[in-house]
């Protein structure tokens, strides 16, 4: 196979909670990125004052936690919720 088969393009399964936020998995680790993102963007959820904050609702909550969360701890807390 000519193609690098890398982790972000790998299918991955979705935790029940994450396909609330994002839809039916398996899909690779880019893409949900991606999707949360879109969420995260569809629901205004950044903070006003700082960008780089995330202000979940209830569904992103259940996967990132309730607090407010920086978006470079994000993807790590999303991580969990792949397999």
């Amino acid at each position: 196979m000519a193609a690098k088969n890398n982790a972000l393009n790998k299918p991955v399964n979705l935790s029940g909670d994450l396909e609330n936020v994002i839809g039916k998995g398996p899909m690779t680790r880019a893409e949900v990125t991606s999707k949360v993102w879109d969420y995260i963007k569809a629901n205004s959820l950044q903070d006003k004052n700082d960008k780089r904050q995330i202000n979940p609702d209830a569904k992103l909550g259940s996967v990132i936690g309730k607090d407010q969360i920086s978006m470079f701890k994000m993807t790590a807390a999303v991580s969990k919720h792949l397999s």
